[in-house]
């Protein structure tokens, strides 16, 4: 849920998530309309079929209990490197990298000596983080927790307190004054007005909200490009997000 949504808008949700379905196994059965509106506004709907199947998948492969092996967690439906490693570390204690924004900038500033990480995650990244990670379990996940936490709250990408972090008179970086970010010009922040996203956002709003099928003329007034919400239409339809029947559109059964 916190993949790319800030975590105060997360928080609700998950708890309301949890209280609902406690369990894989709870989430498993669940039917997909009601995963959907439970999602409601986190963006990303996708992510919630995906968390579903990943579910169904736990019941299925693991008795409905989450896996604490790195191969069996990548193996299931919708988990990457990143998850995987999050849970290894968070849920289990375990030693795993877990790389996130967050600990990027940390590792960029504190070790490699740059303002921000690179645009795209590369495999050196991967390799640093492994090297600073302590061997034992236990502490391992205690400076995933930390290096986290450090890039949440001090080490920011737009004002870093400096002043008040534990690793300053070590940092690379602000020992080498702080030099501007190298790679300025190839970032790019995400647009939303008037994007595809914003349109499907606006239809599954809709039909989160309704309580039967919503006919595509009761859609045209929601975008004012006709051909566009078509697509966006299209989109959501092949990817299972939403249902057509001749009386209209519905989320998926």
């Amino acid at each position: 849920m916190s993949q790319q949504t800030p975590v105060a808008r997360v928080e609700p949700s998950w708890h309301a998530w949890l209280e609902r379905w406690p369990t894989p196994a709870d989430l498993a059965t669940a039917e997909a309309a009601d995963v959907l509106r439970m999602w409601g506004t986190l963006g990303y709907p996708r992510r919630a079929l995906r968390l579903q199947d990943c579910a169904r998948a736990i019941v299925e492969r693991h008795g409905g209990e989450v896996p604490s092996s790195y191969e069996d967690l990548l193996a299931l439906p919708g988990i990457g490197p990143y998850t995987a490693g999050a849970v290894l570390a968070f849920a289990f204690g375990r030693r795993a990298v877990v790389l996130d924004t967050n600990v990027r900038r940390v590792l960029a500033r504190a070790v490699a000596g740059t303002a921000l990480p690179h645009p795209h995650q590369s495999a050196a990244e991967v390799r640093l983080a492994e090297s600073v990670l302590p061997d034992d379990d236990a502490s391992a996940a205690a400076w995933s927790a930390a290096s986290m936490e450090l890039g949440a709250l001090v080490c920011t990408a737009r004002a870093p307190r400096c002043g008040e972090c534990p690793v300053a008179d070590l940092c690379t970086w602000r020992l080498a004054g702080s030099p501007p970010d190298e790679h300025a010009g190839r970032r790019r922040t995400q647009a939303w007005h008037g994007t595809d996203r914003q349109c499907r956002g606006r239809v599954m709003a809709v039909l989160r909200e309704a309580s039967s099928p919503v006919p595509r003329s009761d859609l045209a007034p929601l975008w004012p490009d006709a051909a566009q919400l078509d697509r966006c239409i299209a989109s959501l339809l092949e990817d299972h997000l939403a249902e057509e029947s001749p009386e209209g559109l519905h989320l998926p059964t």
